[in-house]
């Protein structure tokens, strides 16, 4: 927190968040990605509460604002490495974590600004236990509902759903290596792919638990900094740059992004 105040030449307000983003290009009744980190904007009057009241002021209840809930602790222990934990621990891990519940479980490494914003008023979780996203504003509902357990970011997830309505991504403080659009380009390359496959418990529509199978794609986001780098480099027109508080933000096209990772993913990988 002392860093942050060294920092930040005046305290950051939400008024002053919001009118940054409107500067940045950010346009009322869009449907709006966010990628965050708190840190990144300095002393925050309000903390996350006030970020996430000056991201819904600025796309206001006409549009759209989405963010990434991840819960990758109802993931496979198995192939957990920060930190891995040892193999005894694995089936009671996955025997006795909590059913995931939309409304209650927590996010996992995705910052305090998603997990803040998951629990206000009139904001809708998806039901995918490790990959789910959030949402508020008019196509909320849509976006969020019915998320596949299978193949969490492809097809029929909120990623698509933002694709299908020409969704913007804002980072704000973050970079392309956190840019989980790149996961549905992953799907729609024309290569072959690895599968992975794991049973987590989930809370079904009768309120008992379920046990699923949550089949996916291996995701892997280790070459994303380098494909948003050339991204850049081959389409600047499709992004803008600026700050938001001493945060520095990025916004550009969901689309952009999707169609020309999906053909970076088919000659770049081996």
């Amino acid at each position: 927190m002392e860093e942050r105040i060294e920092r930040t030449d005046e305290p950051i307000t939400p008024e002053r968040i919001a009118a940054d983003l409107r500067d940045l290009g950010v346009e009322a009744g869009e449907t709006l990605l966010v990628h965050s980190s708190l840190s990144s904007l300095g002393w925050v009057t309000g903390g996350q509460p006030a970020v996430v009241n000056a991201l819904t002021e600025a796309v206001t209840p006409e549009g759209t604002l989405v963010m990434p809930t991840h819960s990758t602790q109802y993931s496979d222990p198995e192939g957990w490495e920060n930190p891995p934990v040892p193999d005894d621990w694995e089936d009671v891990i996955r025997s006795e974590r909590p059913p995931y519940r939309p409304a209650v479980t927590p996010t996992w490494n995705v910052g305090a600004i998603p997990e803040c914003f998951r629990t206000y008023p009139e904001v809708h979780r998806s039901r995918h236990p490790t990959y789910s996203f959030a949402a508020w504003g008019a196509d909320a509902e849509a976006i969020v509902a019915d998320h596949p357990y299978e193949n969490g970011l492809g097809e029929k997830s909120p990623l698509a759903e933002i694709y299908d309505r020409d969704g913007t991504i804002l980072m704000l403080g973050t970079e392309y290596d956190t840019n989980t659009s790149f996961h549905l380009a992953e799907h729609r390359a024309d290569r072959e792919q690895e599968i992975s496959t794991h049973e987590t418990t989930v809370v079904a529509d009768d309120g008992e638990p379920e046990l699923i199978t949550l089949e996916h794609l291996s995701y892997d986001a280790d070459d994303f900094a380098d494909a948003g780098r050339d991204f850049e480099a081959a389409r600047p027109e499709a992004v803008t740059e600026g700050t938001v508080g001493p945060a520095d933000a990025k916004l550009v096209s969901q689309r952009d992004v999707v169609d020309y990772g999906a053909t970076w993913f088919e000659e770049s990988r081996e």
